[in-house]
């Protein structure tokens, strides 16, 4: 069954680059364009983007994390991060400043954990692999701007390994825990209307991982994003739902970084609305990030990208006539 799942999420990633690339219009000449490209690629970390400076930190930390081990891989030569929105440098700033520098190639490493209408729809029409008009509109209207660059764009899948995301729970899970006998846990996540099937399989199988690791009989989900359009009463409810078998409830945000809105206000305010909350209930406000184990990540989908943009630019070299 979990094969089947993890199959699943493979496909559904797939065709989300088959529609990109189905989709992808011409690209149009751009007055920042070069008319001969040096075979040099950069990797772009891409998040969503918070107003939050706690958030942009936890980013602009990891790629210091993982800059010398990227820029050591060969064929690779600069490494950025950008944001989606909310933050800067925006993700046309990033993709413009690999153009200017003429580079050929650009990895786009997506740091979300699964996908969503920001991975299936918005991303690829940013950086021109997709054109939607209702999705070009929305995006004009709320100020993220559309480059298409020079450079080939390769987009990478996000971040549902399951290995990370379970390890990182449940070293979490422990770190909270007085009790496994008498707790049980709240995994709290952003969710997505339009993929929660995905999102909530993704969850399912975390929270069934670090029951069975930690010896916690109980998990819940609650969502404190989408679905529950920025409430803090999904977090109370799934509390309530725990503390009806459990003693106590460990709550612990499956947010890649950490933001005053979702971990503080939200997810915080969720906590604070039950019943003594100071004895029955364990929180931290903390994220994924930081990870080492997500920092591997970075490093080994770069190594895989950059070693297909070898061979793909050795091929045609070989194949091209004299």
């Amino acid at each position: 069954m979990r094969l089947h799942r993890s199959l699943s999420r493979t496909l559904v990633f797939a065709f989300l680059c088959l529609s990109a690339l189905s989709c992808a219009p011409e690209q149009p000449e751009n007055s920042e364009r070069k008319t001969s490209v040096k075979k040099k690629t950069g990797v772009l970390l891409l998040n969503h983007g918070s107003r939050s400076e706690r958030w942009r930190e936890n980013f602009v930390k990891l790629e210091k994390n993982v800059a010398e081990k990227v820029l050591s891989i060969e064929g690779i030569d600069g490494i950025q991060t950008v944001f989606m929105e909310h933050a800067s440098p925006s993700i046309a700033d990033g993709l413009k400043a690999y153009d200017r520098e003429g580079y050929s190639d650009i990895i786009v490493i997506p740091i979300f954990l699964t996908i969503g209408s920001h991975m299936f729809d918005d991303i690829p029409t940013i950086i021109g692999m997709k054109e939607n008009p209702a999705s070009m509109e929305k995006l004009k209207l709320e100020g993220i701007e559309r480059y298409i660059p020079n450079a080939k764009t390769h987009l990478a899948p996000p971040l549902d390994y399951p290995d990370i995301l379970k390890t990182n729970a449940l070293r979490r899970t422990l770190a909270l825990s007085k009790n496994t006998e008498k707790e049980g846990v709240v995994l709290v996540g952003y969710g997505s209307t339009a993929f929660d099937a995905q999102w909530t399989e993704l969850f399912e199988n975390v929270g069934s991982y670090v029951c069975e690791k930690s010896g916690i009989s109980d998990f819940t989900i609650a969502w404190c994003g989408h679905i529950a359009h920025y409430s803090p009463d999904s977090t109370t409810a799934a509390i309530h739902r725990i503390l009806e078998k459990n003693k106590r409830a460990l709550v612990l945000p499956l947010l890649v970084s950490s933001s005053e809105q979702f971990q503080i206000e939200i997810i915080g305010g969720g906590i604070a609305a039950v019943t003594d909350h100071q004895s029955r209930v364990r929180y931290k406000p903390d994220a994924i990030l930081p990870d080492p184990d997500l920092e591997q990540w970075i490093v080994d989908t770069a190594e895989q990208y950059a070693a297909e943009i070898m061979e793909s630019n050795e091929t045609r070299q070989v194949s091209a006539p004299d």
